[in-house]
């Protein structure tokens, strides 16, 4: 049940890229939580594609159908189920991939474990596209903790190694036909010190989890990560000290988690998410039906980079890993 997250809450996440709809259900929401469905559909439009020359052209509206759990924008107890039709689709431009896999992509594994009755169309179920029920769920999860005080904030720290001007390696890229991938850095503010269990169930392995349920996420480090690595234990320890009755850290090299636990101080973690899988120049592949070596170029409509639409979708896997959490 792979595609079902979650322990106090579960959240279902169902469809493929060219399916009729894709969506979601949240069972384990209690009843009376209000939720705003014009801030919702805000933080929906940050993901959603066509909206900006670095995205795919591929035009939806992203506009959540509310089949049941919520009436007059309150929760009633139920699960929660809403669906996103899918509009815009052009099957025909992913023919190719039936016998051809993309290098880069899920294609193949796919092939192997589900055989012929793999959707590749669009990356089936492996796509990127299965992120908007996502941002259903932890856009609505969002709104939940932020009442109680929780913030939850992401943003690009660098695109193609490029930090000061992030969007110019999407422009060359583009320019050849490329792509390029970057890294989001994540700040949880609010939290307050104690959540978390040690070993397996410890607040960094919850929010991985999440996280990489994210289409082309391939790492992710809290506090200082693997610079950690390289310095000694006097330089990473933070010190503690007292503000106002509360215990706090001059610094936060431990990104606010110590022992699969918060400490109180701001939860920090950065993801690396590779680039687009799908490009437009040539590539070796393979013909499963000749068996045979081939040259691929991949057409159709694609993102020549990710990272700004997967901005959201960070947000949206740690505030439903943190609302598991807490419930």
């Amino acid at each position: 049940m792979s595609s079902i997250y979650g322990d106090k809450i579960k959240v279902a996440i169902f469809g493929e890229s060219h399916s009729e709809a894709i969506g979601v259900t949240i069972d384990g929401l209690p009843a009376g939580i209000s939720i705003d469905m014009e801030e919702l559909q805000v933080f929906m439009e940050r993901r959603a594609p066509g909206r900006s020359k670095y995205a795919t052209p591929r035009k939806e509206a992203d506009r959540p159908e509310f089949l049941c759990g919520i009436r007059d924008g309150m929760t009633c107890g139920t699960p929660v189920t809403a669906m996103i039709r899918n509009e815009n689709t052009r099957s025909a431009d992913y023919d190719d991939m039936k016998d051809t896999p993309r290098p880069g992509h899920a294609d193949y594994a796919a092939h192997v474990k589900y055989g012929d009755a793999n959707d590749y169309r669009g990356g089936g179920h492996f796509s990127g596209r299965l992120t908007a029920p996502l941002c259903i769920a932890g856009g609505i999860f969002k709104q939940i903790l932020a009442k109680e005080g929780i913030t939850i904030d992401a943003r690009i720290l660098e695109i193609g190694g490029n930090s000061n001007d992030p969007f110019a390696a999407v422009d060359e890229a583009m320019k050849d036909g490329d792509s390029v991938g970057g890294i989001i850095e994540c700040v949880i503010t609010g939290l307050p010190a104690g959540i978390g269990e040690p070993m397996f169930d410890g607040l960094e392995n919850v929010l991985a989890k999440a996280v990489f349920g994210i289409p082309a996420v391939k790492g992710i480090e809290f506090g200082r990560g693997f610079d950690a690595a390289r310095i000694r234990g006097s330089e990473n320890n933070d010190e503690f000290y007292y503000d106002d009755h509360k215990v706090r850290t001059r610094t936060n090299n431990h990104g606010g988690i110590l022992g699969g636990i918060s400490s109180g101080m701001p939860v920090v973690f950065r993801v690396a998410v590779k680039p687009t899988p799908s490009i437009a120049i040539e590539q070796s592949s393979i013909s499963y039906s000749r068996e045979e070596n081939v040259k691929l170029k991949v057409g159709g409509r694609h993102d020549p980079c990710i990272v700004p639409r997967a901005v959201p979708c960070v947000e949206a896997a740690a505030a439903m890993a943190l609302y598991d959490m807490i419930r």
